[in-house]
């Protein structure tokens, strides 16, 4: 046989061993993160529940879903086992020190572009216009030009000065 036709076999069993074997990478770190669970970590299901793991068995996990609600769940529907800053900040909606992150983020553009001495001589208190001028304001803004050409009617593609 001709090597040039055992190619695309090759490379098609190549690449299945390559996806087994990530998918085999997969489901023993799915296996080391479920087998590695304590009482007290947070935890989200593969339903999308989250609670707070209680007791940990063999095949099952024990978890405080709320006050006085425990639900069994099987190591299997446990989708993933969260950091403290992660679930307190998904269930309870608590974020931790930001300042200790470092940078902050300001809240307007403002504080970026401008100068400490430009901040200085601009007055805090001045209003900004955002609003649309009204009709009089652009006739004055006009040239006597503009308005005589607005007069004659506009031309169409097929249309020439010459007659």
């Amino acid at each position: 046989m001709n090597t040039l036709t055992l190619l695309p076999f090759i490379v098609l069993i190549a690449a299945m061993f390559l996806m087994t074997r990530s998918a085999k990478k997969k489901q023993q770190q799915a296996a080391t993160m479920r087998n590695e669970m304590q009482p007290g970590s947070g935890i989200r299901t593969i339903g999308g529940m989250y609670a707070t793991v209680k007791e940990v068995n063999e095949d099952t996990v024990l978890v405080d879903a709320g006050p006085g609600v425990e639900l069994l769940f099987a190591k299997n529907a446990i989708g993933a086992v969260l950091t403290d800053d992660e679930y307190n900040r998904i269930v309870h909606g608590i974020e931790h020190d930001l300042k200790a992150d470092g940078a902050v983020v300001p809240d307007d553009v403002s504080s970026l572009t401008e100068t400490d001495e430009s901040a200085a001589d601009a007055p805090a208190d001045k209003p900004v216009d955002l609003g649309k001028k009204d009709a009089d304001d652009d006739a004055a803004d006009e040239t006597p030009g503009a308005k005589a050409d607005e007069a004659e009617p506009k031309k169409t593609d097929g249309e020439s000065d010459a007659k």
